[in-house]
């Protein structure tokens, strides 16, 4: 059995989204699903990123990319978008980053 102490230090320094942005995130994943334009999607988390994947098929590339990650200089936090690899949007804000994504829905949809 290990113990831990007060001093214990976590060594967790990945970055993450928050609750509130999960589910956001989530109930546009599964507007998608409904839709039929999305039937899985991944998470990975880095140090200074974290990544949200929306695929067509399990073994295909992303069709949406939803990433949130920490500026260097500014020390701020920022989310891009990436739809089939080609528009890439920065945004200050989750719900401008989702907006944009039931925006393009439209064209993912028509492709």
């Amino acid at each position: 059995m290990i113990s831990l102490s007060s001093t214990h230090i976590s060594n967790n320094n990945n970055l993450f989204f928050s609750k509130s942005e999960l589910s956001k995130i989530l109930n546009c994943y599964f507007v998608g699903v409904s839709n039929g334009n999305w039937k899985d999607y991944a998470l990975n988390f880095k140090k200074n990123e974290a990544i949200f994947s929306f695929y067509k098929h399990t073994l295909a590339s992303p069709d949406c990319v939803l990433k949130k990650y920490k500026e260097k200089k500014k020390k701020k936090t920022l989310f891009q978008l990436l739809i089939n690899n080609k528009k890439n949007s920065k945004f200050e804000d989750i719900d401008k980053l989702i907006s944009s994504i039931k925006r393009s829905q439209l064209f993912i949809v028509n492709k």
